[in-house]
């Protein structure tokens, strides 16, 4: 059983969060599993896991009030390779992420936790990371 079901990030921007997270987490193999986008509804959302599977990761639209950010939390993604979690931090700085760490060992965390991390266009600090033996 896993611990955690879903998890949503709320954003301000629906179509510039969606293009953003289009493009990183098709790097890790995760794509857009459902979108409800209307224009002028306020209950906006689009959500991402595995082909054929639900949503784990989901980006709904909110108010810039209703936007938590803080240095105290992140998401952490499961990257299937230490490549792929290069493209993320490409592909996330390509579409209005900001560097938070570069990819490389993380010595700190464990011998094997090769990481990168970034913040989204919304201020969301988020990082791509496989830990395990090369």
């Amino acid at each position: 059983m896993h611990m955690l079901h879903h998890i949503s990030f709320a954003v301000t921007d629906i179509e510039r969060a969606a293009k953003f997270y289009d493009h990183t987490l098709k790097s890790l193999g995760y794509i857009r599993v459902f979108e409800d986008i209307r224009s002028g509804e306020d209950d906006q959302a689009v959500g991402y896991g595995i082909e054929g599977g639900d949503d784990k990761f989901c980006i709904k639209l909110a108010s810039e009030s209703s936007a938590a950010k803080g240095h105290g939390f992140h998401l952490a993604f499961s990257a299937p390779s230490r490549n792929s979690v290069h493209d993320f931090y490409e592909q996330a700085l390509r579409h209005g992420g900001t560097d938070n760490g570069e990819p490389g060992l993380r010595s700190d965390y464990g011998p094997n936790y090769y990481a990168c991390f970034v913040i989204d266009p919304d201020g969301h600090r988020i990082e791509a990371v496989i830990n395990n033996a090369v």
